[in-house]
């Protein structure tokens, strides 16, 4: 019998996908040694996938910045009497398809631990994406007008969490509104969604240009929802160059 080479191995392995009768087959017929070995080989390839899975999901979340929630200065927060770091951190509200809205001062942290939700989610392999809130009215504005709109919608809709970053930091016109409106609405109790913003519910219906709408977003988020407030000096101005 002609040795075998390395490059027979790989060959061999890229044409397969093994099935639990095989594994059971050829683990019985080994030594210890090995299935030792056969072990450490199947090991090294499930994590070989999850690392390039991280990898995909990471590029295809978009974020501006790749951002951590380690060492992240949690004293500008303000968290829900029956809510914490532990269980933000643990992603626990996109198993449950919950909501969080990030409200508070400019540069508190909001868009930092947005993304950094989003980092995590990914490294969990779990699919996210980063938006801004006008980035993600374009997007959609330019997907209705080469009619695949539809194809857009069902694009995002893979993700189990989705960030609308600055929500009421530029105006939004009717058209626009609407479209974010279904973005929204279509993730009910299906995914989880993460707001930043600087405006109180009260004032949200000058970003969809109607009160009705706002109320309708407001009433989706609440009943699934958490409130993180964000308070304090912004970070930037606070290590800001220029005095």
């Amino acid at each position: 019998m002609s040795q075998i080479s390395v490059q027979d191995v790989i060959d061999a392995g890229r044409r397969t996908s093994l099935t639990g009768s095989v594994l059971e087959e050829w683990a019985v017929k080994g030594t210890p040694k090995q299935r030792e070995y056969l072990h450490e080989i199947l090991v090294a390839e499930h994590e070989s996938r999850l690392e390039s899975r991280r990898r995909r999901l990471l590029k295809a979340a978009r974020l501006p910045a790749l951002k951590s929630l380690s060492g992240f200065d949690y004293n500008a927060v303000r968290f829900p009497t029956d809510y914490g770091r532990e269980p933000l951190e643990s992603l626990e509200f996109i198993t449950h398809a919950q909501d969080l809205v990030l409200y508070g001062d400019v540069g508190t942290g909001k868009t930092h631990m947005a993304s950094a939700l989003v980092a995590a989610a990914c490294n969990r392999g779990i699919p996210a994406r980063f938006f801004t809130t006008s980035a993600l009215v374009m997007a959609l504005r330019r997907a209705k007008e080469e009619d695949r709109l539809d194809k857009e919608l069902a694009s995002i809709a893979k993700n189990e969490l989705i960030v609308i970053d600055e929500l009421g930091y530029l105006p939004i016109d009717t058209e626009g509104a609407r479209l974010l409106f279904q973005v929204i609405t279509d993730g009910y109790e299906r995914r989880s969604l993460v707001i930043t913003t600087n405006l109180e519910f009260s004032r949200w219906g000058t970003v969809f240009g109607d009160d009705n709408m706002a109320a309708a977003v407001i009433d989706r988020l609440v009943h699934h929802g958490r409130l993180l407030q964000f308070r304090g000096e912004s970070y930037r101005v606070k290590n800001a160059l220029m005095k």
